[in-house]
């Protein structure tokens, strides 16, 4: 990050204060949401964040100068806190999301079994220390959307149990799925100065990713969209440091009395 963003400022970039909030929890990532189990980091991100930031440092404490930007987990972040926050920030920019939508597992599948062996056997979080990335971002969702604190030691409910799926659990990982929610907030995505959307030819989430630019554009709500040629990872410091921070130098004021 510091090489990209420095990057970017030799480029011509605006200067800007860049904030990487740490967004890990004993189960992977937090998925930006509200969770019992984990912790609130919509509430963190928006207004604990933003508000120590202009406490401490030379801000310009108005939301046409703050923007808001993620990639992977980070995307449905900015997507899902930008849809709920326009009153906080004036720009946003959503790279590759993940989780925008939810498929009903297979509870046959070899390997959905062996992940639930694998989580009955767990004493803590710690214990999926060595778990591949796709088990490890399941546990990371049921703790932040289907968090349960009366489901001792993980805190948390899976949408399969032994062979059935359980409807119930599925179904609040749906209400956390921004296609399932986004129409309720185009009034909020209106008011964006700004919004821009971008995900990789080779990467699978781009059919998702295409289906909010389609939505947004459905509503008349202006917005930037690119397909480039990369996967999920492969072009994440080219993209922040020569389109995202380029994007914000356009997008946000500069000044105290921008309109």
């Amino acid at each position: 990050m510091p090489q990209t963003i420095e990057g970017a400022f030799a480029l011509g970039a605006k200067q800007m204060i860049v904030v990487l909030p740490d967004s890990k929890t004993a189960y992977g990532g937090s998925m930006y949401s509200r969770s019992q189990t984990t912790g609130d980091f919509e509430e963190f991100i928006a207004h604990d964040l933003v508000a120590y930031m202009d406490r401490h440092y030379r801000t310009i404490p108005d939301r046409k100068s703050r923007g808001l930007v993620g990639h992977s987990m980070g995307g449905y972040g900015a997507l899902r806190i930008g849809m709920k926050y326009p009153d906080v920030f004036g720009a946003l920019y959503v790279m590759s999301p993940c989780c925008l939508s939810v498929h009903r597992p297979d509870p046959n599948a070899p390997q959905e079994q062996a992940f639930l062996k694998a989580v009955e056997e767990m004493k803590s979080p710690a214990g999926a220390a060595n778990f591949s990335f796709f088990w490890k971002a399941q546990l990371a969702n049921a703790a932040a959307w289907s968090p349960d604190p009366k489901n001792p030691p993980l805190y948390l409910d899976l949408p399969v149990k032994g062979t059935v799926v359980q409807q119930d659990i599925l179904a609040k990982w749906k209400a956390n799925s921004p296609l399932a929610f986004i129409d309720q907030y185009i009034d909020n995505l209106r008011k964006y100065r700004a919004i821009a959307i971008d995900v990789g030819d080779e990467d699978g989430l781009r059919f998702d990713t295409i289906d909010v630019h389609q939505i947004l554009n459905s509503y008349g709500v202006a917005n930037s969209f690119e397909i480039y040629h990369g996967t999920h990872t492969s072009a994440v410091a080219d993209r922040f440091q020569n389109h995202v921070l380029p994007f914000f130098s356009r997008s946000l004021c500069f000044t105290k009395n921008c309109r």
